[in-house]
């Protein structure tokens, strides 16, 4: 067996029954690489990661870990280790015997059962409570041992299965920076699904945005959140406004474009053919707010008018969300804290939201 954690997954399908959970999924994860799958509830990411587990057979295609095809393999056998969202602790045993019970099932001596499992747990920072039962732990600490009870089968790829969702706020980013710790520490290919935007971001190597059973986009966390390749990926990742429009003319090196409702949209690009329906979109962050507000569509380019829906204060910044148009529509600015300050706005008043051409992004159709 390889002792290469590259997983290559192959035109890969699974239907039940009628319902195709996952279609026609190619990817290659490098040795080594934190991979997240992200995307909404039913998109196929636990699927997925049942596949390369073992836990779940591929209706077509096939999968690969070190270069041998796993199908047909146990779950034992492929060199992989599951953490599942429920750790699945047994009550009555101690810290030290939850993580050695995997030897024990391989009939591995006490002595050296227990040395391996103290080994791991310092690597976690649980040594200390290894006598301990499940009860007498905190959900961070029971955790860590669902996570050293994984890593104790020297596994070639760690498969986890939304491993933070069960955790508080605080204990989630503490632990979302041990994780990664550890897979820099010991080296191996983490393949984590989660549904959490921030997660995906702070912890991967690479990230596969997925939609009904396929990848929407894979990439580097600032590859996705920089440049989108869809309206979906924009809006699901966030931090993104998306439009949509048919381009008018080019003018001094830009694309003007008209939305169905009559604003006019200048997008710093003159590679698109006139005529085209396009999506676009503008990072929260590139727009800026003033008080005011024109009636009807503005006479002015990448402006929209409209009143404050909703103010959240986050600390360095504030989101600023704004219903424009007849259907009131949503559009949000994060905005500088020290610059909403000066003259904080309140919910229903007036205001303009402005960009500028070469801050708005093409997306793919």
């Amino acid at each position: 067996m390889s002792d290469s954690g590259v997983v290559e997954i192959n035109g890969v399908t699974k239907r039940f029954g009628p319902t195709v959970a996952v279609d026609n999924f190619t990817i290659t994860i490098p040795d080594g690489c934190y991979c997240c799958l992200i995307g909404p509830s039913g998109c196929g990411k636990t699927t997925i990661l049942r596949m390369i587990a073992g836990h779940e057979t591929t209706t077509e295609g096939k999968i690969l870990i070190g270069g041998r095809a796993v199908e047909g393999l146990e779950p034992s056998e492929r060199g992989t280790a599951m953490m599942f969202q429920s750790y699945a602790l047994f009550p009555h045993l101690s810290v030290v015997d939850n993580v050695s019970f995997s030897l024990k099932m391989k009939r591995v001596g006490k002595a050296e059962r227990r040395e391996r499992a103290m080994t791991i747990l310092t690597t976690v920072q649980m040594d200390h409570l290894a006598d301990r039962v499940p009860s007498q732990l905190s959900g961070g600490q029971q955790q860590r041992v669902a996570l050293a009870r994984a890593l104790i089968t020297d596994p070639k790829v760690l498969l986890l299965d939304e491993p933070l969702s069960a955790l508080d706020e605080f204990l989630r980013l503490q632990m979302r920076e041990e994780l990664r710790r550890l897979q820099n520490e010991i080296g191996i290919t983490f393949i984590h699904v989660t549904h959490t935007q921030p997660e995906a971001l702070a912890l991967a190597d690479l990230i596969l945005v997925m939609d009904e059973g396929r990848i929407e986009q894979a990439g580097t966390a600032r590859e996705i959140f920089d440049n989108p390749n869809t309206s979906y990926v924009a809006s699901f990742m966030g931090g993104w406004n998306v439009f949509q429009g048919e381009v008018s003319k080019m003018a001094n090196g830009a694309a003007e474009i008209h939305s169905p409702t009559g604003e006019e949209y200048h997008l710093g690009r003159s590679d698109i053919a006139v005529g085209a329906n396009i999506g676009f979109s503008i990072r929260r962050d590139k727009v800026h707010l003033v008080r005011g507000k024109t009636d009807g569509p503005s006479k002015e380019a990448n402006c929209l008018s409209g009143e404050v829906h909703a103010i959240e204060y986050q600390g360095t910044w504030v989101k600023i969300t704004m219903a424009h148009g007849a259907k009131s529509e949503l559009l949000v600015a994060n905005v500088n804290e020290a610059e909403y300050f000066v003259d904080p706005v309140g919910l229903g008043d007036a205001v303009e939201a402005r960009w500028k051409a070469k801050d708005v992004h093409l997306l793919r159709p």
